[in-house]
């Protein structure tokens, strides 16, 4: 007689052999949803995870199978005495990853499964096989689905909702799996909700509120999702609330005495997590049309990915004559079994992929559309005992694991912008444009005052020209003058002895010969004459066109005045466009800072009665001006108080932290409200900003208010007493933003200025950090930086002339040196300024003498002397090198003109 066994579904008849099976095991075994991602990326953090496209063959979704595994229950006290003498109806082969179903002693049934788990498989191995790769899809966006099914009494109940008890190892996947959804996800910008359901006689249940006993079901008719609007949901923020959740939920749900089980199950429990991820789109870089050719990054798109996890424990499938049900347990027993039914009918229509699918025939098979045949990853574990009086129960369990195989989902993800964190990024690019127009707008008063030096130099330059050349000509012309009377007197004088020594001579020799001489002397004295006026005014000419060139001079000096005063006018329009831009903006900011201080008031107010104060009450504490306006920072400051205002910087709002540290910061630029914030513990509370918050915004603007309280020689030593030094140095070492490391350098450079703190800066990294912060390449990051090392330098330069110190300078030890050489005849004015004033502080030291010849320091010493615009830095750098016999031995040797 030929036996039948149904293998994966297949119908066989041999006797006593198994035919091979039609189906390879490959299309059974379908790997873990790990094994979908990246190799190269680890799916342990939700940082690192792959994104969904990598999984996706299109915009239909990724296909994934129905993954089925079975888990044998080991006998039980009564099975143990019952059935003592008989063998175990189930033989496993977990290494083939499959299951024989006996008959009798020389025949069975051999059926396939994705996992065979035997009696001694762990509760952990169980969860990393069934749900683990269930879980890391849903982190990943998808929808998931773990669900047991069996008979009553093999064990459901343990596998998927076994709590946290002594003996931690028997947890069960409910709670594994919220474990390992907590440790993945961020909970400042992630979120994660509970609901905790029942399912008993056709009636849907809250297990966490026993009120809502009769919960409807609501399908979406465009995209067929189902969703409970009325079931409660509980946010979770740690394992230990969600444990005690789902105690609540187990004390609620129903469950009854059978023969089959002490506790039997009567209603299917189910567990629905959702899942809300932030996630990044990618960025795209936008060139800006303007004069200077910088670039603009558009915001990255946020989006948030929402996804659910359902954990079904299903009521077990019995028979009334084996669990003894009579009554109202009847009913139950039967409402499970029509349910399982209609379960059974679909998966057998998905499998054999009929056009019609009764999903409306059963509540429950309405809750788990989705699972099969719809978009989520589904997982279903089996449970079976091992007794052989079950055998048919067992055999009804395993046909239904092995249909469920044959299920095809189609996995999606869905997604939609988030605008909040939209709203905080462009926040964010509107600080960092505000900062670029000031940076502009200093680049432009700079070059401004460039040019009306320029200007002004010219015209000093033309007016002592042109003195200086009709000084010379002057002094030509009288000389030339005095030198020709001189001449002629001295010819007069010897015409007169020639004359009186030659008398005697007769008559006509003095008729002729002196005639003859007064003749020529006439002449000789015409020709003088004649050369002397030709002379004069060749003189009055050039003296006329010299008076022309200063006339053109001073035209052109008038034109550039005409230019000076067009950019001035600009300059005023500008400014005046700028103090209308900044008003705006410190209403904006006092406007943000009274809600906030009133969101804090709404929350604070209620009082032990539970009533909440009125809006009259909490606005009675705030000014409006005239016009509707919010008072500005400084009056808001004097209404709210310091301490309040300080208390923010501890807010969990990251964008009230924000903007409080943004008004402490715009309070401390004045130095009236230095000491009131210093007392009042700001300047502890700036530090603790910059130790503990990453956000660069945050650093950026308590990095600023630092250097502003930097100002002040008391607050100096506080700082260096609380470690801010080394805060300083670890934020410059970690930050990339100019602006945060121009604020970062500002605070270093004003420490530098301090006698007393030049050992302890050197000592805690400050100048190896002020030194790093040139990567940036920023012109006003290397500004910041070389007027530090001026101060550093000029420091050191008095202790050594004091006798305080000795040895070389800090700065050349911490290598210094060759970018103070470098940059000391840079093209941006403060730049060169500082680090020629650097250079000749460090001169000034003799024991520096030699590293700074090796260095090359030399030659920039002799430029500066020659050729810097300062007449203070040219004076200190000339006496720098007369006064060292170093200097001057290696300039001899050099052959250098000094």
């Amino acid at each position: 007689m030929a036996s039948t066994a149904y293998r994966n579904g297949t119908l066989q008849t041999q006797k006593g052999a198994v035919k091979p099976i039609t189906a390879t095991s490959s299309n059974f075994k379908s790997s873990s949803f790990k094994s979908r991602l990246n190799p190269s990326q680890s799916p342990g953090s939700a940082l690192r995870r792959s994104s969904p496209s990598s999984f996706a063959a299109g915009n239909d979704g990724v296909p994934g199978r129905v993954r089925v595994a079975v888990r044998l229950r080991p006998r039980n006290a009564e099975e143990l005495v019952a059935d003592a003498d008989f063998a175990d109806c189930v033989e496993l082969q977990p290494e083939l990853k499959r299951l024989k179903l006996r008959k009798n002693n020389w025949d069975s049934d051999t059926y396939e499964f994705d996992e065979v788990l035997t009696e001694f498989a762990s509760q952990k191995r169980v969860y990393e096989v069934v749900a683990k790769p269930v879980v890391e899809s849903v982190l990943d966006g998808y929808n998931g689905t773990v669900m047991a099914y069996g008979q009553t009494g093999t064990g459901k109940t343990f596998t998927l909702g076994r709590l946290v008890g002594e003996d931690t190892s028997c947890r069960g996947i409910m709670v594994r799996s919220m474990e390992d959804i907590l440790a993945d996800i961020s909970l400042e910008t992630d979120s994660v909700c509970v609901s905790y359901l029942q399912l008993y006689m056709e009636t849907i249940q809250d297990l966490l509120n026993p009120v809502n006993d009769n919960i409807s079901i609501v399908e979406d008719p465009k995209t067929g999702d189902v969703s409970l609007p009325g079931a409660t949901i509980v946010e979770i923020r740690d394992q230990q609330s969600f444990v005690e959740l789902l105690r609540l939920g187990e004390a609620h749900r129903i469950a009854a005495n059978t023969k089959l089980n002490t506790e039997s199950s009567r209603s299917h429990a189910i567990l629905m997590i959702h899942v809300k991820r932030s996630v990044i789109g990618g960025d795209e870089a936008l060139s800006s049309e303007t004069n200077n050719g910088s670039h603009l990054v558009k915001p990255s798109k946020p989006l948030v990915r929402r996804s659910k996890l359902v954990i079904v424990d299903l009521a077990g499938s019995e028979r009334v004559h084996k669990s003894g049900s009579e009554g109202h347990m009847l009913e139950e027993a039967k409402s499970i079994n029509l349910s399982l039914s209609a379960l059974g009918k679909c998966i057998n229509a998905l499998a054999e992929n009929s056009s019609h699918v009764p999903v409306r025939d059963s509540k429950l098979t309405r809750l788990l559309k989705d699972s099969f045949g719809g978009t989520a990853r589904t997982s279903l574990i089996v449970t079976i005992g091992p007794s052989p009086r079950h055998r048919g129960e067992t055999s009804t369990t395993i046909l239904f694991g092995q249909r469920a195989m044959k299920v095809e989902n189609m996995l999606k993800i869905k997604e939609e912008f988030d605008y909040k964190s939209l709203s905080r990024k462009l926040e964010i690019q509107l600080d960092k444009l505000i900062a670029e127009n000031e940076r502009q707008q200093k680049a432009f008063d700079d070059e401004v005052e460039r040019i009306n030096l320029e200007a002004q130099s010219r015209i000093s330059e033309v007016e002592r020209n042109f003195a200086d050349a009709l000084e010379k000509e002057k002094l030509k012309c009288q000389m030339e003058y005095m030198e020709s009377v001189k001449k002629l007197e001295e010819k007069m004088v010897l015409n007169q002895r020639k004359q009186e020594s030659n008398g005697f001579i007769s008559d006509r020799y003095n008729r002729e010969v002196p005639g003859v001489s007064v003749a020529e002397e006439v002449a000789e004295v015409r020709k003088l004459l004649q050369n002397e006026m030709y002379m004069r005014k060749a003189a009055e000419e050039e003296l006329n066109k010299l008076k022309s060139q200063f006339g053109k001079y001073m035209q052109s000096g008038s034109c550039e005045d005409t230019e000076t005063s067009r950019l001035h006018k600009m300059l005023q329009d500008e400014t005046h466009q700028k103090k209308k831009l900044e008003e705006e903006i410190v209403i904006l900011r006092s406007q943000l800072m009274q809600l906030t201080f009133e969101a804090e008031q709404m929350r604070r107010c209620p009082g032990e009665n539970g009533n909440a104060c009125t809006g009259s009450d909490r606005h009675s504490q705030y000014n409006e001006t005239g016009n509707g306006q919010k008072a500005p920072i400084t009056t808001l400051f004097e209404q709210v108080g310091l301490q309040k205002i300080l208390a923010l910087l501890e807010s969990e709002d990251a964008n009230v932290r924000i903007h409080a540290v943004k008004v402490v910061a715009n309070l401390a630029a004045e130095e009236t409200n230095q000491e009131k914030i210093v007392e009042a513990g700001g300047l502890s509370s700036l530090l603790m900003l910059l130790r503990s918050f990453e956000d660069e915004t945050v650093r950026r603007v308590a990095a600023g208010a630092i250097a502003n309280l930097a100002m002040n020689e008391f607050n100096q030593e506080l700082i260096m007493l609380q470690g801010g030094i080394s805060l300083l140095s670890i934020t410059a070492a970690d930050a990339e933003d100019p602006q945060t490391l121009r604020m970062v350098a500002g605070a270093i450079a004003n420490l530098c200025g301090n006698d007393k703190l030049q050992t302890k800066l050197r000592s805690e990294g400050g100048i190896r950090a002020l030194l790093g912060m040139v990567r940036c390449g920023h012109p006003d990051v290397l500004s910041q930086v070389a007027r530090g090392i001026a101060n550093f330098a000029k420091c050191e330069s008095r202790s050594a002339t004091q006798g305080i110190k000795s040895g070389r300078s800090l700065l050349i030890e911490d290598g210094a040196l060759p970018w103070i050489v470098q940059n000391a005849n840079d093209e941006a004015a403060a730049i060169r300024r500082h680090l020629e004033l650097a250079l000749c502080h460090l001169a000034q030291h003799e024991v520096n003498a030699k590293d700074m010849i090796c260095g090359g320091a030399l030659w920039e010493l002799v430029r500066i002397s020659r050729d810097c615009s300062r007449d203070d830095i040219r004076s200190l750098a000339n006496r720098t090198l007369n006064s060292s016999p170093i200097f001057k031995a290696e300039m001899r040797r050099l052959r250098i003109d000094f």
